[in-house]
């Protein structure tokens, strides 16, 4: 969503790249069993089991290379180096925790977590800040950099940028008051960039819930994912551009809301353009489940939020979340995780960068 944290896109999912081969003759000989060529039993047997074995190999290769001990023998103090940033960036201004957690998303969304996002254009070559979902709304560069920069003075050449944004993005939500859950690290960081697949991959914040769903599940992710990682809208902002179809007119809005909304919020385009509102108007800075309760009362600020709760397939999840935190925050951190796990560069596929706004 090209919104303050947006969550979702049109990324088809692809198995992670691994050294595991499959073998033609196995797959030829698997699929004659399959189709009742005639094959003797135990042959059919021998394949099919060869083949089922290397499938798992390969859905779990990327799974087995991340771990939360990565860095355990080469840098062990990591953690405790990016969260004194983060802590130092949060603590001045609260928002930035949103922003940090949003350009995880952003990066793990477009062609996987491999800290793409983070690369600056120059004059011969175009990154994806100034894709349509990240131009003059993307921010927190400059904090990655404080932390690449504190990490680098510890364990030069070590940890990638791509897994900071995923440490960075953890210890935002719990500093705001969110769940806490193992990050698991060993990414690396891509070479290339693509502005093309930033501005095709994250759906507007006019996405309607099938192709919410479809997104997610493109990406590999659940529909109980969706709706999970959708609650990150409990924090943040969003510009009035993206919201003003929603409270001049649609009809499943409270009144109240779309009065206070339509304030700060011209009816046509214009200046007031980038005026911000919070998505969750209670707690905007605080991570909890009141999205959910704001979802129930139709005070979804976007379109694609209120979707989640417009007499679909989610209605029942929206209701289990805003009526117990703990579910949420559950299902929150484990799709955290394996949204993470999104096409990462591992072994010794990308680099690991010294500085996290260019290729070394």
């Amino acid at each position: 969503m090209d919104n303050l944290v947006g969550l979702s896109s049109s990324l088809l999912y692809k198995p992670p790249m691994c050294t595991t081969v499959i073998h033609a003759k196995i797959l030829h000989t698997s699929l004659a069993c399959i189709v009742t060529l005639p094959m003797a039993p135990s042959s059919c047997f021998v394949a099919l089991f060869t083949l089922s074995c290397t499938l798992l190999l390969l859905m779990g290769c990327s799974d087995a290379q991340l771990s939360p001990d990565f860095y355990s023998k080469s840098c062990p103090d990591v953690f405790t180096g990016v969260k004194s940033q983060v802590e130092s960036a949060v603590s001045k201004e609260p928002g930035m925790g949103a922003s940090l957690l949003r350009l995880f998303f952003h990066d793990c969304f477009v062609n996987g977590c491999d800290g793409s996002v983070l690369l600056d254009d120059t004059p011969t070559f175009t990154g994806e800040k100034n894709a349509a979902p990240n131009r003059n709304s993307a921010r927190g560069f400059e904090v990655i950099d404080d932390v690449k920069s504190a990490v680098e003075k510890e364990c030069p050449g070590v940890v990638s940028c791509a897994d900071l944004l995923a440490i960075t993005a953890r210890d935002s939500v719990v500093l705001l008051g969110g769940p806490s859950w193992n990050v698991k690290l060993g990414r690396r960081d891509a070479r290339t960039a693509s502005q093309a697949a930033a501005n095709s991959s994250l759906p507007s914040p006019t996405s309607n819930l099938t192709d919410l769903i479809s997104s997610f599940e493109n990406a590999g992710l659940s529909t109980t994912d969706l709706v999970a990682l959708s609650g990150s809208h409990s924090i943040g902002q969003a510009n009035c551009a993206n919201f003003r179809a929603r409270i001049y007119n649609e009809t499943d809005l409270d009144r109240s809301f779309g009065e206070i909304r339509r304030k700060n919020c011209p009816s046509s385009a214009g200046p007031g353009d980038n005026n911000l509102a919070p998505l969750d108007l209670h707690s905007p800075v605080a991570f909890d489940n009141t999205y959910y309760t704001n979802l129930l009362q139709f005070k979804g600020l976007l379109h694609s939020d209120q979707q989640l709760f417009s007499g679909g397939s989610t209605d029942s999840l929206v209701r289990t979340y805003a009526s117990s935190p703990s579910t949420f925050s559950s299902d929150f951190a484990a799709a955290m995780i394996k949204m993470g796990d999104i096409l990462p560069l591992t072994g010794s596929d990308g680099e690991v960068r010294k500085n996290c706004r260019k290729i070394n």
